[in-house]
């Protein structure tokens, strides 16, 4: 009983430190979050917001995640193919 009074706010601490990096993963691995900014970057470059070298730049960036979630969803269907 005494341990559980110890450690219950470490456990805490974990779990929130754990849930905040589920919801940083989704917002950076989301594959319609990085289509839609894809294409609002698209957007500000064509109307000259951004100059071409902000555009290719994250354009690059947006692509890596884009290819990371890419991965992350194959290997979630390949895990649910393998379970039936």
């Amino acid at each position: 009983m005494l341990h559980k009074l110890v450690t219950a706010p470490f456990d805490l601490v974990i779990k929130v430190g754990e849930k905040v990096k589920e919801e940083a993963d989704k917002e950076l691995y989301d594959l319609p979050t990085i289509q839609q900014k894809l294409i609002q970057l698209q957007m500000m470059y064509e109307l000259g917001e951004i100059p071409e070298e902000a555009y290719t730049e994250k354009e690059e960036e947006l692509l890596i995640r884009y290819e990371i979630a890419k991965r992350r969803e194959l290997e979630q269907w390949e895990e649910l193919t393998k379970k039936d």
